[in-house]
């Protein structure tokens, strides 16, 4: 059995018998100390996670001594500046060994399988060449997948007054009237139907 949980304020794997640097603890040498803020516990192929912490689990450790960690050398300069400082530090550590990881109390509903098939990918959506509809270029058809209209279905599903909004601030006088009606046209397949129509609409005027 294994446990992530938090201790002085960082997070640390443990498992019983297991000997732990952290950072100083104002318990004394010998003492037993516990901790309650058990992010998750596993065992086996089951593992149980918290929100954010696992009610009623538990984990007991003893301290075994306090020290100090090996030195760092702080050097900081500035460049043109003529500064120059450097400075030792050792960090204040305490030494325990995890004696017992408690689950009782622990939320059922939280335990998640370790071997959890990974979630399907949803499938893109293919996009279309929406400039095929008469009154749409580049810019247009920029602007709209920006929207999130990518195909004719979509194009066809949105309403014209929604689609001027939509393309408000491209530059000259579009006329969107005829868009979803076309885009239905070339969603269904029709394409003889929709040149023919094309053939009699003026910038997507009719």
């Amino acid at each position: 059995m294994y446990a992530i949980v938090e201790i002085a304020g960082q997070q640390f794997k443990v498992e019983k018998d297991q000997k732990v640097f952290v950072n100083r603890l104002q318990t004394e040498e010998g003492k037993e100390v516990s901790f309650d803020n058990v992010l998750l516990v596993g065992e086996g192929d089951n593992v149980t996670v918290g929100a954010p912490a696992i009610d009623g689990a538990q984990v007991g450790a003893k301290v075994l001594k306090h020290l100090k960690g090996d030195k760092v050398i702080v050097f900081k300069k500035k460049r043109r500046k003529g500064y120059r400082v450097k400075n030792g530090h050792r960090q204040s550590l305490t030494e325990i060994v995890i004696e017992s990881i408690v689950t009782s109390g622990a939320k059922k509903a939280a335990k998640v399988e370790k071997k959890a098939a990974p979630a399907k990918k949803a499938k893109a959506t293919k996009a279309d060449d929406l400039k095929k509809v008469e009154g749409i270029g580049p810019k247009i058809a920029e602007t709209l997948a920006e929207a999130g209209i990518t195909t004719f279905a979509q194009l066809a599903k949105t309403d014209a007054a929604k689609i001027a909004e939509i393309i408000s601030d491209v530059r000259g006088n579009h006329v969107t009237d005829t868009w979803p009606a076309q885009a239905q046209l070339a969603a269904d397949g029709k394409w003889d139907e929709l040149k023919k129509w094309q053939d009699e609409l003026d910038g997507g005027k009719a």
